[in-house]
């Protein structure tokens, strides 16, 4: 560093820089010259990330001016693009030596030994790279790389904030904040939405970065960290909360981080450097998101959330931001990751869709998204810190595109396709009161899925011929505290009302896995997909499982009640379960209570060791229905929430449809009810194979009820039974291609 005043000058320096009235490209030039002055450098360049990830030399000092906006490098290419790839400062002392050093012979860099570049970084995200060099050979002191990191943060903010650049003057770098960006991800609900973010957890907005006093700032740090750890403390100690077990863990866990004083010192350098505290927190996040990137550890990730969850604490603190915001009526929410109660909470009046980075298809608020009908689309990286407050987005359920601020051409588009799904939706309503009977006359019986009381309506408007899978676990999920006897009897009372002349088939409690209730205690398991879950935790727990079973009997009184047991793995767990139900029928019989009519009791046939005890089955259960999502994803050994190996099985392979080939076949030889609920009988051509397979009851999301119904109406079953059986003795990875050809040939009709 230059004898003349350190980090705080140049952060000063730079500020006024910033301000001067003059074109991009003179403020850049200025902007080198003086870090190059301060630094006592010989060399400072500025480069900024294009489109493609191509780093570009917008400006330099000490190098061929000639070489501006015509060096470019490719992201890991050269010493510039390894600080790009890797987010990390490269500090040398001979870097023409170095094995990625790349010789550009238009920037005249020959004589220039030591070389420290650092990446310029904002929200997790590299924008470019600020380098300085010198001839002589030499390792840069702490100080000075500490310094530059400064530097490049604030640069950061400037260039994400639009505000360094005039795109009249200048081609605009690919990470302008208000440039169109494309995510490809995975839709989970289908539909198109237009309209506006609303940021589930905003990022604060940070419009001061350049401290004036740093000991003022350092005092705003610790009393803003004081508060934070105050307000964690208080969830401990708090009456409502009341946490116990592993969720006292949690936040015992998510104190310790509060108290890091690792992370604190983190922040107080940073301010030292000339930051103001908002800005140290802010680089600390980034520092710390990005070591997490780079390392993949899933745990370390998870951790990674805590921090950012504290940094978005800390700075409210800091700012006296509340973090709440209002709903505009086409607002689209953008989030990391979200609960099933935090959807729930933002209502469905004026709510889209959804856009977030991280949920799977089977978690609940992907269930309660396609309840409510929205569009959401999920696996969207770096969207949260990508979206800004208000900006234009489109979301697209079917594909699982999503446009953040999009032109004006890409709106008119997925506007002219919303405009189709209406028309579809048209079509489908216009045949939703006509039989599914297909053209060669076999009735198919058309169920919707169901979990909460304001699914009731779609009953009468999709047509279903009933509710074949209400899942009750989402009334214990989106509450506070455990639902109340009372409370659950009058919610199931409700929905038998609103069904009414209709069947309802209750599943019980299917909890653990991903569906950990917030209020009670839960073990951590090694792979909670084959841990203790629904049916094992009901006859370990049997209270749970009792009460649940007396609140529908009490409910179900002068109707016929269907209770579906989940997860069941063998005929004994099967009839453990059904003599404790059969318990509480007696109980209400010699209290004299009310109850139903008649009492089914089915098994949910989701685990592959159930499917060669069917015969066995028969004998004690009133139905079957086989639970589509976790018979496959068992039986293909595939976990569907790690998406790198999510895809690499097909509902439509051939050991897929000869399974539910086995199983159908074997409850038609024992004259056993069969059905089948799970994301296949949504889908038009897995429906279509699965009726040739020989089901004729098929459960679904509502809004999917019209597709298949239209699928129905032009299938010859005849026709599609033989030429599945045939498929099932290929060895095809999928035979979804041969089964759309087939359709295609036939005038199906599968949209």
């Amino acid at each position: 560093m230059s004898p003349g005043g350190g980090p705080r000058l140049l952060l000063r320096r730079l500020r006024e820089i910033m301000a001067e009235q003059t074109s991009a490209q003179m403020r850049l030039d200025k902007l080198v010259s003086v870090i190059a002055s301060n630094m006592v450098a010989e060399v400072c360049s500025i480069y900024l990330r294009r489109a493609g990830k191509v780093l570009e030399l917008f400006a330099t000092e000490g190098l061929n001016r000639a070489a501006v906006h015509n060096t470019r490098l490719k992201e890991g290419e050269g010493l510039v693009g390894l600080v790009a790839e890797t987010a990390e400062a490269v500090n040398l002392s001979d870097a023409p030596s170095d094995p990625h050093f790349s010789y550009r012979p238009e920037t005249g860099e020959d004589p220039f030994k030591s070389f420290l570049g650092v990446p310029i970084v904002r929200g997790g995200q590299v924008f470019g790279v600020l380098v300085v060099q010198n001839k002589a050979e030499r390792i840069y002191a702490e100080e000075e790389v500490e310094a530059l990191q400064t530097v490049a943060m604030v640069l950061a903010e400037v260039v994400a904030q639009g505000g360094f650049f005039n795109v009249a003057e200048l081609d605009e770098p690919e990470l302008r904040a208000d440039r169109p960006r494309k995510f490809m991800g995975d839709g989970l609900s289908e539909g198109v939405a237009v309209g506006h973010v609303v940021l589930h957890e905003p990022r604060v907005k940070v419009d001061r970065m350049i401290a004036d006093d740093a000991a003022q700032e350092l005092k705003r740090l610790e009393e803003a960290i004081g508060s934070l750890r105050q307000s964690v403390d208080q969830m401990l100690v708090s009456s409502e909360l009341d946490l116990t077990g592993e969720g006292r863990e949690v936040i015992e866990a998510y104190r310790l981080f509060a108290y890091d004083q690792g992370w604190r010192q983190r922040m107080r350098d940073a301010v030292r450097t000339g930051l103001t505290a908002e800005a140290s927190v802010e680089r600390v996040q980034d520092e710390t998101r990005l070591r997490v990137q780079r390392l993949g550890d899933p745990i370390l990730r998870e951790r990674a959330h805590d921090f950012d969850d504290l940094a978005r604490r800390l700075l409210r603190h800091l700012t006296g931001e509340s973090g709440q915001q209002a709903l505009s009526r086409d607002a689209i929410v953008v989030a990391r990751n979200m609960g099933p109660a935090e959807l729930l909470d933002y209502g469905r009046e004026k709510l889209l869709g959804l856009a977030l980075e991280d949920a799977a298809a089977t978690s609940h608020v992907a269930i309660v998204a396609r309840s409510m009908g929205l569009p959401l689309v999920s696996s969207l990286e770096g969207i949260a810190d990508n979206a800004r407050a208000g900006d234009a987005i489109v979301v697209d359920g079917e594909s699982g595109e999503v446009h953040l601020r999009p032109p004006v051409e890409i709106v008119a588009a997925f506007e002219e396709k919303r405009g189709l799904r209406v028309q579809a939706q048209a079509r489908f309503a216009a045949i939703r009161d006509m039989p599914a009977i297909t053209k060669d006359g076999v009735a198919i019986k058309l169920m919707m899925n169901a979990g909460l009381e304001f699914d009731m309506p779609h009953l009468k408007e999709s047509g279903a011929d009933g509710i074949g899978l209400f899942r009750t676990e989402l009334q214990f999920m989106i509450g506070e505290t455990m639902p109340r006897l009372a409370d659950q009897t009058a919610f199931y009372k409700t929905i038998l009302d609103a069904a009414g002349d209709k069947p309802v088939v209750f599943r019980t409690l299917d909890l653990g896995g991903d569906k950990v209730l917030p209020y009670a205690r839960w073990e951590r398991e090694e792979n909670p997909a084959l841990g203790w879950r629904a049916i094992r935790i009901a006859l370990d727990r049997p209270a749970l499982l009792r009460y649940q079973v007396r609140a529908l009997l009490a409910a179900s009184h002068g109707r016929t009640l269907r209770i579906l047991l989940p997860m069941v793995s063998d005929v004994d767990e099967f009839n453990r379960a059904r003599a404790m139900i059969d318990r509480e029928l007696e109980r209400a019989r010699l209290l004299n209570q009310t109850r139903p009519t008649q009492v089914l009791v089915g098994a949910m046939l989701e685990v592959p060791a159930l499917a060669f005890m069917l015969p066995q089955l028969m004998r004690s259960a009133d139905f079957v229905s086989i639970g589509s999502n976790d018979l496959l994803s068992l039986a293909f050994a595939v976990d569907r929430t790690n998406p790198r190996v999510a895809r690499r099985y097909d509902n439509l392979n051939p050991a897929s449809l000869t399974l539910i080939r086995l199983i159908v076949q074997s409850a038609a030889e024992n004259s056993g009810d069969l059905s089948l609920c799970g994301e296949m009988a949504g889908r038009p051509l897995d429906a279509m194979a699965l009726l040739g397979l020989g089901l004729r009851t098929l459960s679904m999301q509502p809004g999917q009820i019209g597709p298949i119904k239209m699928m129905i109406r032009s299938l010859n079953l005849g026709e599609i039974s033989s030429f599945v059986d045939r498929l099932c003795g290929r060895t095809d990875h999928s035979l979804r291609t041969r089964l759309a050809a087939f359709a295609a040939e036939r005038g199906i009709v599968l949209k």
